[in-house]
């Protein structure tokens, strides 16, 4: 198949793009920049130029290919909103064109997207084998620059590395790679308005990963009271403390994926996350 991928370049769409590769898949990569034409040729893919606010760029894009698996999205917490507002806009503009072939269109669920969402399951009933990838808030391995790196960052900077409560509390995790074979996974296979669960570790308690984050940096690592929370992890203070166990028994029942790459906490032990000073 000819793919279309936009994020191609990102962290999670730099695994998708080779295990696409790897599987005997052509793959077309959205960029807007010369740095990203010369990563996508380097890793055997074809380079499209445009953007996500360039609707134009992501209809051409996906006309002209086999499938479309949408990863692209604009983490800017300062207007999440619009983020939200530029995802629905890219995936309306991708559903246009696909919209009565029967071909594959596969987009990332986000925080408050159930806009992006709903738009995709009325491709669905219109002629589109569209799904939904739910992964794991962590999504761990080399090069992750999201909550684990965070928490390591907030350990450093003040000295303890926290956990709420009893830590007790729940992460799901997958690891990248992992993570890039059920893209592949549901573009190939998944029914027309699948929801799929990207989750290999279903609850890791928070506790234990306070522990090696503190164990590695010879750090104590000690509870604080949940009114603390915001004070200490910032932004990630209503998260630190949900437990928010997931399984993906149904996901893999439905597409046959299997992850089989390292756990979060034997990811973590390994050592990369504290290679250098910032993550």
């Amino acid at each position: 198949m000819r793919i279309f991928v936009t994020g191609a370049t990102g962290y999670i769409g730099s695994a998708v793009v080779q295990e696409l590769i790897h599987a005997g898949h052509q793959v077309v990569g959205l960029t807007r920049s010369d740095k990203g034409v010369a990563q996508l040729k380097e890793a055997g893919a074809e380079a499209h130029i445009g953007s996500l606010e360039d609707l134009g760029s992501l209809r051409s894009g996906a006309a002209a290919a086999d499938g479309v698996i949408h990863l692209a999205f604009n983490h800017d917490f300062s207007d999440f909103p619009g983020a939200l507002r530029t995802d629905l806009q890219a995936i309306e503009a991708i559903g246009e064109v696909l919209t009565g072939s029967g071909k594959p269109f596969v987009i990332t669920a986000h925080a408050n997207g159930e806009a992006s969402e709903n738009a995709v399951m009325a491709l669905a009933q219109q002629g589109v084998r569209t799904s939904i990838v739910s992964l794991a808030p962590t999504v761990h391995g080399e090069g992750d620059k999201g909550f684990v790196p965070t928490l390591i960052n907030i350990a450093r900077s003040k000295s303890v590395s926290a956990y709420i409560g009893d830590g007790a509390n729940r992460w799901p995790a997958v690891h990248r790679l992992d993570a890039a074979s059920l893209f592949r996974l549901a573009v190939e296979s998944a029914p027309a308005g699948s929801r799929l669960d990207g989750v290999a570790d279903e609850g890791v308690p928070f506790r234990d990963i306070a522990g090696v984050i503190g164990e590695r940096l010879n750090l104590p690592a000690s509870s604080i009271p949940r009114e603390e929370a915001s004070a200490h992890f910032g932004f990630l203070g209503i998260l630190a403390g949900l437990d928010i166990p997931r399984s993906s028994a149904q996901t893999q029942a439905l597409v046959g994926w299997r992850p089989v790459h390292a756990a979060l906490m034997p990811d973590l032990e390994q050592g990369h996350y504290f290679n250098n000073e910032s993550v």
